[in-house]
């Protein structure tokens, strides 16, 4: 029997890959403290709850293809709040941002075409690139430059005829990296000389730890064909498990295209639609306490790793999680013995191993991402059993 070879293309997720051995794991008694997964413990606003409990109708029917209009209504709310005037349809809700980016690509690329991406990128991007036929063309970036990449001759000369468009993350995932407004305008800036559409996935938006005003792509006039937002109710709201993204463009022949997918798919969840739109309603200032935890988790976390030795990492300055490079010769086969052949006094620990991060052929072998999603005690702990097995696994090695 023949499957898919544009399937067979893609790999597991390395956030979720080495889950059945840690299922092993814990039946054999031994705590894992998982850094692997963008998985908050903030707790999700009580409004989503409220929302969810008052809910009822005498049928639990389909939602519109282009969405409920009460959220639709709450999200231009929300960024009106930031200065972005958007209508009803240039928001489409999806199953998540990842349903969002899965749109994106299907209707944007093409078999042979290419997507800039800067690496290391959150591998998902890969397996929705691969499956619209295109392939991921790598930015190259340094960690010890911060991960910039937005530069007009660095991202210029990765541009050619196969191009279609460029994908980026801010605040970035995994790199953690923001953009300055004048980078996020040389970004569309060349996306429009160049006639491409600029995918911005911008779902941290709101973690960004140098007292930054939130930005995004849409605030800029005049690229109003040449942008195209990912976001998601996910990370914002501490609401993973509700499954509310979109795509939000001004680009109305893009959007027309969209909605074909966007029928197919009949519509995203009616009942969760309708719990989102309460969050979109809070009041700012919820994020200023969860900003604040999240940049004490990072503080932890850096202070931490830099502790151990031979560790090369960078601050992140937004979003929550690390990139970092261990002393160790494979970080896909060291996640391995963490989860099979070692425990420090009953616990060890999970991260995401960073080759898949990257598309060039041979880097990040021994990186790893972190998620700062755990408290601070939870975290200091975590670095100290590390350090212990890096030590323990080289000896061994």
């Amino acid at each position: 029997m023949k499957l898919s070879s544009k399937m067979a293309r893609c790999g597991l997720s390395p956030m979720r890959k080495f889950n059945g051995e840690a299922a092993k794991t814990v039946e054999r008694g031994i705590k894992i403290y998982h850094l692997n997964i963008g998985q908050p413990d903030i707790r999700t606003p009580q409004a989503f709850y409220d929302a969810l409990k008052s809910f009822s109708q005498p049928v639990l029917a389909y939602a519109p293809s282009s969405g409920m209009p009460e959220l639709l209504d709450a999200v231009r709310g929300y960024y009106k709040r930031i200065g972005v005037e958007l209508s009803r349809a240039q928001i489409l809700p999806t199953s998540g941002g990842s349903e969002a980016l899965q749109m994106t690509m299907a209707t944007i690329l093409d078999d042979g075409d290419e997507l800039l991406v800067p690496e290391p990128y959150y591998p998902n991007y890969h397996t929705s690139v691969t499956l619209a036929g295109a392939t991921v063309h790598p930015i190259p970036t340094d960690p010890k430059e911060g991960y910039r990449y937005a530069v007009r001759e660095r991202v210029e000369k990765e541009i050619n005829a196969h191009t279609r468009a460029i994908l980026i993350s801010n605040p970035g995932n995994p790199t953690g990296s923001v953009l300055t407004p004048e980078e996020l305008k040389l970004m569309l800036d060349i996306a429009k000389e160049h006639d491409l559409i600029l995918i911005c996935d911008e779902v941290y938006r709101e973690f960004v730890y140098g007292g930054e005003p939130l930005m995004s792509a849409l605030q800029f006039e005049g690229y109003e064909e040449n942008v195209v937002v990912i976001d998601s109710v996910s990370k914002r709201f501490s609401a993973c498990g509700a499954r509310v993204g979109m795509v939000i463009s001004k680009n109305k022949a893009f959007m027309s295209e969209v909605m074909k997918w966007c029928q197919c798919r009949l519509c995203s969840a009616t009942v969760d639609q309708v719990a989102a739109a309460a969050l979109y309603a809070l009041d700012p200032s919820y994020f200023d306490e969860v900003r604040e935890e999240y940049r004490n988790r990072r503080d932890t976390l850096i202070r931490k790793l830099r502790e151990i030795p031979g560790v090369v990492c960078e601050e992140p300055k937004g979003a929550f999680y690390v990139m970092a490079a261990l002393p160790i010769d494979d970080a896909d086969t060291f996640q391995h013995w963490l989860l099979s052949d070692f425990d420090d006094q009953g616990e060890t620990v999970m991260f995401a191993c960073g080759e898949p991060f990257y598309a060039t052929p041979g880097k990040g072998k021994n990186e790893v991402r972190m998620a700062y999603t755990i408290n601070c005690r939870d975290l200091e702990r975590a670095m100290d059993i590390l350090a212990v097995a890096i030590e323990k696994y080289n000896k061994r090695q």
